[in-house]
Parts: structure tokens; C-alpha cells; sequence
């Protein structure tokens, strides 16, 4: 590949890359808890390795891109879906900050530190241009909406073990509040508007991540399973009982970046699930531990292996 053909491949790298990573912190996650909860081998470090390696070369390269192709970063921040993509960076970063937790606290520590105050920028970045907007339709709607203001839920997982349990009450307060309020909009613009494009549905499964994550987050806080922790993670539960029986629709669907939704949310109820078997004791709980991990094992091998054949095959990094 000459040094043109390569530049202008980099300035269609898609922000949305960085999903790739949040997957690959939900797998590496879920495993980790499953050697503490279900006696799985211990390769978490292994899988952090790759998690990281993972994400240094995204981070390189989108680096590279901000500095040789501004323009076409600035055209991804005004564009009414790429926006809310930005946020999978800061949320990459809280993620790994969660990984390396008991690896490396301080590693850890600054991550979070990074993470929270970036997405914080985002969420305030955001919010501004979706009051003052100018060209926003129904339509543009979708699910990965939630990412820049819903996803600040994700805050407390590594931000109660660093101490700042009332800076992590301030972010999943916002979680909560706008998860409540995007939902309502995006239910409206699934039923009374036509559905989603191919490229967007597997963005569906991001209505798993906030009840899920916000399960896992009020643990974290609390320390308790009231009531209230029971409807986050049952309300998980249903939405992924509900994605799962459309399966033959995400089945037919053209593969894009974007399959990397399934990744994420699905590492995120996995988590929840073993985190109540972990209370309850329950032999259904911990059946459900069992299979929603090896879906999630299984959704990931073929997220990478298709990954990697589009990039061989120069499918991604492209206009759209």
C-alpha cells in the first residue's frame, strides 16, 4: 500500500474502533470474576495484556489521525451519530481502569482519573450540542446515544475502590437520570418511526449496558441488593431476554463495525449475573452464569475473527 492510499484509509479510522476495546474489557472482566465466582482458569492477565496492547495501537492511531487528518476528526464531532461514539475512548479507559484495578492501582488510579474528567468533557460536550442543534432529526436516533451521558454509570465501578464514592454518586446520578430519559425517546423513535438501519441495529444491545453496568455500579456504592439493585438487574435481564429472541434479525445483518455492540452489554449482564449468584446462591443464577459466559465467549471469537478478515479484506477504514 503506497504512503497515500494509506493516509487517506487513516483518516476514515471511525471512532467507534474503540468499542473493540470495550468488548474485549467486558470479556476480560467477565472472566475475571468468573475465576473468583465459578473456579474458571486464570488467564485475566493474559487478557489484559491483550486488552491493552489492544488499545494502545487504537489510541496511536487515532493520535496520528488527529494530527495529520483535524478536519476529518472535526467532521466526526459535528456528525449527528459518529458524535456519540467519542465517549467509547473515555469509556475504554474507565474499562481498563477496572481491569487493572488489582494488577496495578496505580496504573489504575490514573486511568480513572483520566477517564472520569475526559467523559465528564464529553457528556458536557454532548449534552451542548444536542440543546443547540441545528440539524438533529428523529431519525438520527439510536441506541449508541446512550454512550456519551448514560455512560458516566460506568464511573463508580473503579471509582469507589480509589475512594471517591461521593465523585461516583455525582456520576451515576447523571447515568441514572438520562438513561431514564434517552430510553423513553429511543422506544419512541423504534415504535412510531421506521426501524433502525442495518449499519445501527446492532446497536440495540447498548439497552442492555445501563441497567446492567447500573447494577453492578449500585453494588459498588451501596455494598447492598435492595430492592432497587433487584429492578436494575431484572430490567438487564428482560432487554437481553428480549435482543436474544430477534437473533435471526442480527443473524441476517451485513457485518460492520458496529457488530461490536453485542459485545459490551453482553460482557456487562454476564457480569451482573455471576456478581448476584455471588450473593444468592441460587443453582438457576449460576446456570445463567454459565451460558450467558459462554455466549459471550462465543460472540467475541467471531467479533474478532470477522474483525480481522474485514481489515485484511480493507472492508473497514473507509468512506461511508
Amino acid at each position: 500500500m503506497n504512503a497515500p492510499a494509506a493516509s487517506d484509509r487513516l483518516s476514515h479510522l471511525p471512532i467507534s474502533f474503540f468499542a473493540v476495546v470495550m468488548g474485549l474489557c467486558g470479556l476480560t472482566l467477565a472472566w475475571t470474576k468468573g475465576e473468583h465466582v465459578l473456579g474458571l482458569p486464570f488467564v485475566s492477565p493474559m487478557l489484559a495484556a491483550l486488552v491493552a496492547a489492544v488499545f494502545l495501537t487504537l489510541a496511536a492511531l487515532f493520535l496520528v489521525k488527529l494530527v495529520r487528518h483535524a478536519d476529518a476528526v472535526r467532521d466526526e464531532l459535528h456528525h449527528p451519530i459518529k458524535l456519540s461514539f467519542f465517549p467509547t475512548l473515555s469509556i475504554s479507559m474507565l474499562l481498563f481502569a477496572v481491569v487493572v484495578l488489582e494488577l496495578a492501582p496505580r496504573l489504575s488510579h490514573g486511568l480513572w482519573l483520566v477517564g472520569a474528567g475526559l467523559h465528564l468533557g464529553f457528556t458536557l460536550y454532548v449534552l451542548g450540542a444536542w440543546i443547540n442543534h441545528e440539524h438533529f432529526q428523529i431519525q438520527h436516533m439510536n441506541p449508541s446515544w446512550f454512550i456519551p451521558v448514560v455512560g458516566n454509570i460506568i464511573v463508580p465501578v473503579a471509582g469507589v475502590a480509589h475512594g471517591y464514592t461521593e465523585i461516583s454518586w455525582f456520576f451515576f446520578s447523571i447515568g441514572l437520570l438520562f438513561w431514564l430519559v434517552l430510553k423513553a425517546v429511543v422506544f419512541y423513535r423504534l415504535i412510531f418511526h421506521p426501524p433502525l438501519p442495518g449499519k445501527l441495529t446492532p446497536t440495540l444491545f447498548i439497552l442492555i449496558a445501563p441497567p446492567a453496568v447500573g447494577f453492578i455500579s449500585y453494588l459498588k456504592l451501596t455494598g447492598s441488593l435492595d430492592p432497587f439493585a433487584r429492578i436494575l438487574y431484572y430490567a438487564g435481564l428482560f432487554l437481553t431476554l428480549l435482543l436474544l429472541t430477534q437473533a435471526r434479525r442480527f443473524a441476517r445483518l451485513q457485518f460492520f463495525l458496529s457488530w461490536w455492540a453485542y459485545s459490551f452489554p453482553l460482557a456487562a449482564i454476564t457480569i451482573a449475573t455471576m456478581a448476584l449468584y455471588e450473593r444468592l446462591h441460587t443453582p438457576a443464577l449460576m446456570a445463567l452464569s454459565w451460558g450467558l459466559l459462554g455466549l459471550l465467549c462465543v460472540v467475541i471469537a467471531g467479533l474478532s475473527w470477522r474483525t480481522l478478515l474485514a481489515v485484511r479484506r480493507r472492508e473497514i477504514c473507509v468512506a461511508d
